[in-house]
């Protein structure tokens, strides 16, 4: 089965989430740490060996209205970097309210603890991001 991955950029940490399309399931992974939205080469070449995605998967933070925000455009900027030096397709999912979902489960299911752990809430988001795109969401 191919995977897939999932990414919800940030500037601090990049929620990280794999799946198949087949079985239209996901999973969390451990965020990822970014400096201005930038990741450690030699970790995204541990992730994409160890994975070997077909596709990746990005989400676009949108205003609530549809419009772009400066942050949108630098989510476009990581995904399209990434399919260029990964040569893998990429493809960008509206995720607004992706985060409000992420810490309602949590907290729904954590309490406070889940709401803590920032890597946690944005892997929690990646997951929803990729839900959306199986069309589960």
């Amino acid at each position: 089965m191919a995977n897939i991955l999932c990414f919800d950029f940030g500037i601090n940490h990049i929620g990280l989430a794999v799946g198949t399309k087949e079985l239209q399931l996901s999973r969390a992974l451990k965020a990822l740490k970014a400096k201005d939205g930038k990741v450690d080469s030699l970790v995204l070449d541990k992730l994409f060996k160890e994975y070997s995605p077909t596709l990746i998967v990005v989400g676009l933070p949108l205003n609530m209205d549809g419009t772009y925000q400066d942050i949108t455009f630098r989510a476009k900027k990581f995904g399209n970097r990434l399919a260029n030096d990964y040569k893998v397709q990429v493809e960008f999912v509206d995720e607004r309210l992706s985060t409000a979902d992420a810490k309602s489960y949590l907290f729904e299911n954590y309490g406070f603890k889940g709401l803590k752990d920032k890597g946690l809430v944005d892997s929690m988001s990646a997951v929803i991001i990729l839900d959306t795109y199986f069309g589960l969401v």
